[in-house]
């Protein structure tokens, strides 16, 4: 346990250190499909701007291109963080027409959809790989955190030296287990939320403005 806090605490130190310079830096709000990136992004911007980002949908794939909000300005605690939110759409290994046609979407808007989305997914790696300054890493607390797109782009933050939040979101479900995804990522801090009822947000921000600011 000393070993893990430790840990902590270095990243916390590197993240003060690399963001040393000039505002605003680049957030992007990355994780898998519907674990409600858009519904933060959201909650966000409007908690400090009054503007939101893009549309809310329970249909997959919704975000199928970046989209970015910029000057956000958060204050927390005698500090202030400016930060471009970057809403990224949901990466994925694979992403099936099929999953449209569920939702009563005929089957050429489905294929269009579909394709947009890829694009989407590739254009998310390149953000990620030359755009953002940090990372805040979203997951459905309901769903096992356990799968090879959450390793890969956490290892690729990680390869990246790019500071990153984990945050456990949907906590006002009745299966949500915050724990089981703290556990899956040890050597990052999880922060429990719910971006649709602003649950827990005030921590949130305070998070923001240390690891961001």
């Amino acid at each position: 346990m000393g070993l893990l806090t430790s840990l902590k605490s270095s990243i916390s130190r590197a993240t003060s250190s690399l963001f040393a310079g000039s505002e605003p830096k680049r957030i992007g709000i990355y994780g898998p499909p519907n674990a409600g990136k858009t519904t933060l992004a959201n909650r966000i911007t409007r908690d400090w701007t009054g503007d939101a980002v893009g549309p809310e949908s329970h249909v997959p794939h919704e975000t199928r291109r970046a989209r970015r909000k910029e000057n956000v300005e958060i204050k927390r605690n005698g500090k202030s963080v400016t930060i471009d939110v970057v809403d990224t759409p949901g990466v994925t290994t694979k992403v099936d027409y099929n999953e449209f046609l569920e939702h009563d979407i005929d089957k050429e808007d489905a294929v269009r959809r579909s394709r947009e989305a890829t694009e989407g997914v590739a254009e998310a790696m390149h953000w990620l790989r030359e755009d953002v300054d940090g990372v805040i890493y979203v997951l459905d607390a309901v769903e096992d955190p356990f799968t090879q797109v959450n390793t890969m782009l956490i290892g690729i933050i990680e390869s990246q030296n790019l500071p990153v939040l984990i945050f456990a979101n949907k906590i006002d479900l009745e299966d949500a287990n915050v724990q089981q995804i703290a556990n899956a990522f040890p050597q990052h801090e999880t922060v429990p939320l719910s971006a649709l009822e602003g649950d827990n947000m005030d921590e949130v921000y305070d998070k923001i403005a240390e690891y961001f600011g």
